[in-house]
């Protein structure tokens, strides 16, 4: 493909050519869709069994688990608004989305990260009124106020991104926009554009900024606040039951940051345009895909009621082959 050209029909809408990782060579693209694949697969696999678990199991109906919930099909949702169209791309070499599908995905993608940001402050909420206030907890934490926190964040979520998905939108492409990317991430779009670009950059990264770091700030406040209220737990068994609530979520939080940092010092650092790319495809994969992981191995709920509904499951085929 050529260079972006600014000359098509003012009444054509561009079609956006992704360019997928420019340095991957033609023989390395399988092995990459089977891996891509495999992942995907953990995450919808991991996080529906945590969706289930959750539903089917009475003693789960907490509102720790109603966020938990939240969690998991966000990490579905996010991770299928870019991964088919990359699978499609490595194994069909399909490299082409309309102008609508293009800032669909845009949007969805971006939404649906900060909502998963918000939903791990609503998380830090939670523990936070159940170890420093749990007197309070039952009137706080509600089925009402569960349901209007985790309504707040996706709302919230879901509006944020409007304004610079808008802009990008009014922006000049050429017929045919090259998106240096596997999908259509906000920068990678500005920059396939032939407008100035200054505005729409400075945006997106103050956006980026703020959807980031203010609720890692929340969250390190509210997680001070337990920190503080668990020292003053004078037994060694009370301090370790109490950390041990907010292990899963703490391990959450840290991937979830890690992998922002990844793809923050791989865009910032002058590094080459593969490692920018791949730093947004962990980022976009990485945390969806560890979340199950952690709260099916450190959370002794959650692991014991996967494991009775498997073997509820399996003691249901055993009868069934039963003479």
């Amino acid at each position: 493909m050529g260079a972006t050209a600014c000359n098509g029909s003012k009444d054509s809408s561009p079609i956006f050519y992704l360019v997928g990782i420019p340095s991957l060579q033609e023989f390395l693209f399988l092995p990459v869709f089977f891996i891509f694949l495999f992942l995907y697969l953990l995450i919808l696999v991991g996080n529906t069994l945590i969706l289930v678990a959750v539903v089917a199991e009475p003693s789960l109906h907490k509102p720790m688990y109603f966020f938990l919930i939240n969690l998991s099909a966000l990490d579905i949702l996010f991770t299928t608004t870019t991964v088919p169209k990359m699978l499609s791309l490595l194994l069909l070499g399909d490299r082409f989305l309309s102008f609508p599908a293009c800032f669909l995905q845009m949007y969805l993608f971006h939404s649906f990260s900060c909502s998963e940001a918000f939903i791990l402050v609503v998380m830090a909420y939670d523990r936070y009124v159940a170890i420093c206030r749990p007197l309070h907890y039952p009137v706080h934490m509600t089925p009402q106020n569960n349901a209007a926190l985790a309504a707040s964040a996706w709302l919230t979520a879901l509006l944020l991104p409007i304004p610079a998905v808008l802009q990008t939108s009014q922006m000049a492409f050429g017929p045919v926009a090259q998106v240096y990317h596997c999908f259509c991430d906000h920068l990678a779009v500005v920059q396939a554009s032939c407008s100035d670009t200054t505005r729409q950059t400075l945006m997106g990264f103050c956006i980026a900024m703020v959807v980031s770091f203010l609720p890692l700030l929340l969250v390190l406040l509210s997680y001070a606040h337990i920190l503080a209220s668990v020292l003053r737990i004078r037994s060694r068994e009370g301090r370790s039951k109490a950390f041990s609530t907010c292990s899963s979520h703490l391990l959450v939080v840290g991937t979830y940051y890690s992998s922002i940092a990844i793809a923050y010092v791989a865009y910032r650092a002058d590094l080459p345009l593969d490692f920018h790319i791949m730093g947004n495809v962990a980022y976009a994969i990485l945390t969806p895909v560890l979340n199950p992981l952690i709260y099916t191995l450190r959370n002794k709920d959650v692991k014991a009621a996967i494991t009775k509904m498997a073997c509820l499951q399996g003691s249901g085929h055993s009868r069934a082959l039963d003479p």
